[in-house]
């Protein structure tokens, strides 16, 4: 049986992209779906940015190229003014380098415009809850540029970093998309011993996102990762 993704109700979302047959194509899939509302459109990533410090959605959808301010730039000035706003990026590029930019950004969600119709909404939902999402697509390519990721941390780096074993409890469920909260509930710790641990496994690791962590993961053998699965993180 299919999970059902849980979908938020009452979403306020943005989006910015600066072709209006995009944007329109966006509100359309989004307007099907009750409590889900477009508070603004951007043109541009500057105008992301000041909507974005203005309106305080929910969600953003951005387009990765744009004109004054490209998606990777305006995400990182959005995450130094709002950090807990989510970021979901468009783009059309098929790039493992351009995954991981993205990714270590601070966006949770990189989905292909050739796959906006079927993965836009499973891609909305995730975002808002805080969770990271690849697709299938998405997924083959993150993999392959971990894959040949040895000179930047090497399985054998990864291995003479000693870990707990509720270090390597919690190194696992962030890798695999969990929020604090679920891991939280899994492990039955509380929220706020769930962030500590996050901080010192950060501090350990050198790592400094989501995407550096999930390499960890995959190198030090704590994750394997389903490409061919879609796992909606």
């Amino acid at each position: 049986m299919t999970k059902k993704v849980k979908r938020k109700s009452n979403l306020r979302i943005l989006v910015a992209d600066d072709h209006e047959l995009v944007r329109h194509g966006i509100k359309s899939i989004l307007r099907e779906h009750k409590g889900w509302k477009v508070v603004g459109e951007a043109t541009n990533g500057a105008e992301a940015v000041g909507m974005v410090k203005r309106i305080r959605p929910d969600v953003l959808i951005m387009d990765i190229t744009m004109p004054n301010l490209d998606g990777l730039e305006a995400s990182r000035q959005i995450l130094r003014a709002v950090p807990a706003a989510r970021i979901l990026i468009l783009t059309m590029h098929e790039s493992d380098q351009m995954v991981r930019r993205i990714l270590e950004a601070g966006a949770l969600a990189y989905v292909l415009k050739s796959d906006l119709a079927e993965q836009l909404v499973k891609a909305v939902t995730e975002v808002s809850q805080g969770k990271l999402f690849l697709t299938p697509k998405v997924a083959n390519i993150v993999l392959r540029g971990f894959l040949h990721a040895e000179k930047e941390f090497s399985a054998t780096s990864a291995q003479e970093i000693s870990t707990t074993r509720r270090e390597s409890e919690v190194i696992r469920l962030l890798a695999e998309g969990k929020s604090n909260k679920e891991i939280s509930s899994i492990l039955g710790i509380t929220v706020r011993t769930v962030e500590t641990y996050r901080a010192k496994i950060m501090l350990k690791l050198g790592v400094h996102s989501i995407a550096e962590l999930i390499r960890y993961a995959l190198n030090s053998g704590l994750v394997r990762f389903q490409a061919t699965e879609n796992s909606s993180r």
